[in-house]
């Protein structure tokens, strides 16, 4: 049925028919978890039901799968049949798409499709841009851009039919085409290293949305991020990806869109959808609509056209039955007025061939530059216009095309301390340029130098360097003054941050920094009544107490066993009655207190194991007490601080106890950071909601005026490490707390897509190469006004106890001494036993248990002697009793 006889027939029956109220229902399967997806039919659905001229309700039905169920489709696809819609868009999945599509055909009843399919065999209506577009769209750009030989890198079936249809047609066969498939489970550097390996440097990339930033993060790895290599990404949503770690990589990266993300009914759309993240985020407004993904756009295009159409429906569908022969009557005639109407959606104009392919393409090609996203050129499939308009030549690899000599721009600084502030001269007649000075003045000065453009410098007066209001809806400070076109350039300590990136575009950033914490220097601790003790860890005190202990009682020990420590104390009697060991259990802890304290005592070892351990206990006492001297040296003349905290979880941790405030810079980039990471860490959270809660307390319009109060109170004031830096050199008694909180960085601001970003940040990487810029922060942060007054921290760092690292190896060593004292006695033992057991034809064990006995007897100096002459043994015993 033709598209005149379709609306000659519905004007029929419209005549005929009565058109009371009613619901017309547009139903709807989801089989991904898509949020965006199902906001956007929803969105579509409520304005078609606020734009229908008819007297009946728009209702939106929707289905959801789990997985891609082909029988789970057709249960979904007859339940909405039955509920009496008047058309199914989705699914999105192959199998479930499949079997919708032929439900629908069977029941006559339009079916919507916004994925990319292969050549369609049955009559369809798909907003995806057709196989044989695609095709001449790859080839037009592969052709343009001069691909000769290159590489094509596809992940899956889908995109290897994208690409098996493209090569069919291209089919040039004098360059060499490589098919690569990338592997499975994230790990593409294999099959990226074998393109480095090849000398490739032109590549071709289709695959999904998903693995694009993870392709091109390992593809920088293996060495394939260069000026001199090229990359065509297939996907339409390239836009969705963050594409910041490569904007200054120089690759060549192009890409392709159906859709302007800046366009006002696109930036609309993004409100409605992100509308509770923008709420959370006022700032989000501005990427939201880069969040935005084609397959969204093509729902809303497609429920919108749809329902132009059935503004011309005389009736609302009825209940059709998947078990009966039910068909709706007006099904074909639907699908057909729709093949047969042009209409003007978010993705342009959609029109349909006769199959249902759509015709009459409009696609943005884009580039990725320093600044972002940028288009440069468009491809069209009429015939009546060029098919491929390119805006500047595909290859521009001399940056420095774009001359600035004799170029005159506004500069915008701001008066913050050292970037720029006025000079301190008697002469008050300076004006001009020559009233400034600073890191940001000189920097401008040598770029300048560099490419010979003129500058005139401009006072922020409010010192903001920008931030967006949601209330006005418009940006403040430096950003705000940049888009009004009030200034050329703005120079200060202006953060990067994605927010402001997608207001202006930045230069190659020529200062990397961080967000710490400016406090106090910490109190000296007054000196305790133990203050004797500190060079010592008291686990170091503790193993010092129990070696002390242990070594006595070896000592001990060795001593009874060992038979040369029982001497004779009269030299003039052979066998005297009894023999005297000095080392008694007094005497052994005495001779190892004298030792330690460097004493000595009369006690003097005897035997070949006790003087070992004696040794080896006077090497520990040598290198301990010379340790605790050296370490009580530095603890007498150097005062401890203690610290409020030592980083940001302790500071809100100790802020209440040590009455400890914290605020940062007013509508600045770090109250921002603490914004947008206040679910990253509970601390964050809280610091920033103190902030908030007493912005009118801790918020400062200056920096100046944060650091004076950092000065005076407990105050903990958030800045970028860069600035702490600076005025720790001059403030001595200020000082940085904690790491670095994140890495960011500053760079130059300036009007998006403006033509002389790249010509200056190639210049600022060559003062970074020839250390122009390392000596300008030099000049600026440790010379001028004041720079190096202060000591370092480094000079005055504090004392430390030793702990178990430092001497562990003395107690390893008084150990291993001990246990040789040991095996040495042993050996002592079993010699003098068995001399005894032969003297006296004693079993040897019975030897061993007699002699343990008369050890262990007596605890004192005195061992009684029993001898196998009486008359010797007498005459000891007079001998004695007479001395």
């Amino acid at each position: 049925m033709t598209a005149s006889v379709a609306v000659v027939y519905i004007v029929l029956m419209n005549v005929l028919v009565c058109g009371c109220a009613g619901t017309m229902k547009i139903g709807a399967i989801f089989d991904t978890a898509d949020a965006q997806k199902e906001r956007a039919f929803e969105l579509a659905v409520e304005r078609l039901g606020k734009l229908s001229k008819k007297n009946y309700k728009i209702e939106a039905v929707i289905e959801r799968l789990d997985v891609d169920d082909p029988l789970a489709a057709m249960s979904a696809t007859c339940s909405l049949m039955k509920q009496g819609v008047a058309g199914i868009l989705g699914p999105t999945l192959e199998h479930n798409s499949r079997t919708v599509q032929s439900i629908c055909d069977d029941k006559d009843v339009p079916h919507l499709d916004v994925r990319w399919v292969d050549e369609p065999t049955t009559p369809t209506i798909n907003f995806y841009p057709s196989q044989s577009m695609l095709t001449q769209l790859f080839i037009d750009i592969i052709r343009a851009w001069e691909y000769k030989d290159f590489v094509v890198l596809y992940d899956n079936a889908e995109s290897l039919k994208r690409m098996t249809r493209f090569l069919q047609v291209y089919n040039n066969n004098n360059y060499k085409i490589v098919f690569r498939q990338l592997e499975k489970y994230g790990n593409y550097r294999p099959a990226l290293k074998e393109v480095r390996k090849s000398g490739a440097t032109h590549l071709m990339l289709d695959c999904s949305t998903e693995i694009v930033k993870d392709v091109l993060t390992q593809a920088q790895q293996v060495g394939l991020m260069s000026d001199k290599h090229y990359f065509f990404i297939t996907n339409f949503d390239l836009q969705t990806i963050d594409l910041v770690p490569f904007q200054f990589s120089e690759t060549n990266i192009t890409g392709i869109r159906l859709f302007d993300p800046q366009s006002e009914p696109i930036r609309d759309l993004a409100e409605f959808i992100f509308a509770e993240d923008i709420a959370r985020d006022p700032m989000f407004v501005f990427s939201a609509p880069y969040k935005l993904h084609l397959d969204v756009i093509l729902i809303v295009d497609a429920v919108m056209m749809f329902g132009e159409v059935l503004e011309e429906l005389p009736e609302t569908p009825k209940s059709i039955d998947c078990d009966q022969n039910d068909r709706w009557l007006s099904g074909l005639t639907i699908t057909n007025l729709v093949k047969g109407k042009q209409y003007s959606g978010l993705s342009g104009i959609i029109a349909f061939d006769g199959v249902g392919y759509r015709n009459n393409l409009m696609v943005d090609v884009i580039e990725l530059k320093e600044g972002g996203i940028t288009k440069v050129g468009n491809w069209s499939d009429e015939k009546s216009i060029q098919k491929l308009t390119i805006d500047r030549p595909p290859y521009e690899n001399d940056v420095r095309k774009q001359a600035l000599k004799h170029k005159s721009f506004r500069v915008l600084i701001s008066l913050i301390e050292p970037f720029a502030r006025y000079k301190r001269v008697s002469d008050t007649s300076l004006r001009g340029n020559s009233e400034y000075e600073g890191f940001a003045i000189d920097l401008i000065h040598e770029l300048s130098v560099i490419e010979g453009f003129n500058y005139t410098f401009l006072n922020q007066i409010d010192k903001k360097n920008g931030d967006y209001n949601p209330v006005k809806r418009e940006w403040e400070g430096m950003i705000g003054a940049i888009r009004a076109n009030e200034a050329d350039l703005a120079i200060a300590d202006l953060t990067i941050t994605s927010d402001r990136q997608q207001a202006v575009d930045f230069t190659t950033p020529f200062m990397n920094l961080g967000i710490s914490i400016l406090y106090q220097k910490p109190r000296k601790a007054p000196p305790s009544f133990f203050s004797f003790a500190d060079p010592f860890a008291l686990e170091i005190w503790i193993l010092v107490a129990l070696s002390y202990l242990t070594v006595s009682m070896v000592l001990f020990v060795l001593g009874r066993i060992c038979s040369s420590e029982w001497t004779n104390p009269y030299p003039c009697i052979e066998e005297p009655e009894y023999l005297v060991n000095q080392l008694s259990l007094r005497n052994c802890f005495w001779f190892v207190s004298g030792s330690i304290m460097q004493q000595g005592t009369e006690i003097g070892p005897l035997a070949l194991s006790t003087r070992m351990v004696a040794g080896i206990w006077w090497f520990f006492t040598l290198i301990m007490v010379s340790s605790y001297t050296a370490n009580l040296a530095v603890f007498l003349t150097r005062e401890t601080p203690i610290p409020h905290f030592n980083d940001v979880f302790e500071l809100v941790k100790n802020a209440e106890t040590k009455g400890i405030k914290w605020g940062a810079k007013k509508d600045g980039s770090t109250v921002n950071f603490f914004k947008a990471s206040r679910n990253r860490f509970k601390e964050y959270g809280q610091i920033y909601d103190f902030m908030m809660d007493h912005a009118g307390d801790v918020l400062v319009s200056d920096p100046t005026l944060g650091v004076e109060r950092a000065e005076r109170e407990n105050y903990a004031f958030f800045m970028e490490i860069t600035s702490i830096e600076y005025e720790i050199q001059r403030r001595c008694n200020l000082t940085k707390v904690g790491k670095l909180l994140d890495e960011k960085s500053y760079g130059i601001a300036m009007r998006k897509n403006s033509t002389y970003r790249s010509v200056l940040s190639r210049a600022i990487l060559d003062l970074q190469h020839s250390g122009k810029l390392n000596e300008l922060k030099r000049k600026w942060w440790e010379e001028k006004r004041g720079g190096g007054f202060c000591e370092s921290e480094d000079d005055q760092s504090e004392a430390t106890a030793l702990n178990l690292k430092n001497v562990g190896g003395v107690f390893w060593v008084t150990m291993g001494g001990v246990l040789i004292a040991v095996v040495l006695v042993v050996a002592e033992l079993l010699m003098h036993v068995v001399k005894i057991s032969i003297q006296t034809k004693a079993p040897l064990w019975q030897s061993i248990v007699e002699e343990f006995k008369f050890y262990f007897k007596f605890s004192g100096m005195i061992k009684p002697v029993t001898y196998n002459n009486p008359n010797l043994e007498e005459s000891s015993k007079s001998s004695v009793k007479n001395s």
